[in-house]
């Protein structure tokens, strides 16, 4: 059984009027290994916890199989592969007492429905997308497109949502 928890309520309540020129977008903010990266959550469906992934053969590496989201079949992408990091064993890290867990979360990009393992969630966020720089080319990876600093010392990657979706699924 799979505990799901659906962010569509967690962003509603936090949701702000802003004008159309407004350059503040509300992200989903998440671990993977040592990185914090965040995505905008108009492509986020939804974050599962404890969802069995059926392997299929011959695939990528970074593409840990595929999820049935009731009825929908949904490849699983692990994000830290596709950024061309190494592989963590997530089946032993679910079984801790860290509340921080790996989970699911679940994207529709320009209709392309998938999943992405992540570390962990952290929260949602707005980020003001003026403040937003490029990725210094020593720090550069595969799907990060934009990095900000935060007021904490903190910085967030940004994930290229175009790229992810283009991927060899």
């Amino acid at each position: 059984m799979s505990e799901q928890v659906n962010t569509q309520e967690v962003l509603d309540l936090d949701m702000e009027e802003t004008d159309d020129n407004s350059t503040i977008e509300r992200c989903l903010t998440f671990d993977s290994g040592d990185l914090i990266l965040y995505i905008s959550t108009k492509y986020v469906i939804e974050i599962i916890n404890n969802h069995s992934i059926t392997t299929l053969p011959l695939m990528p590496p970074y593409i840990k199989g595929v999820i049935n989201l009731r009825g929908q079949v949904l490849p699983v992408v692990d994000i830290k592969l596709r950024m061309g990091n190494g592989e963590t064993d997530y089946s032993c890290q679910q079984d801790s007492a860290d509340e921080r867990r790996p989970c699911i979360i679940v994207l529709d990009i320009n209709s392309i429905s998938l999943g992405i393992i992540v570390d962990s969630v952290r929260q949602v966020i707005d980020i003001d997308m003026k403040n937003v720089r490029p990725i210094p080319l020593k720090r550069q990876q595969k799907l990060l497109n934009g990095m900000v600093n935060m007021e904490d010392g903190s910085v967030y990657m940004s994930i290229d949502c175009e790229s992810l979706s283009f991927a060899e699924l």
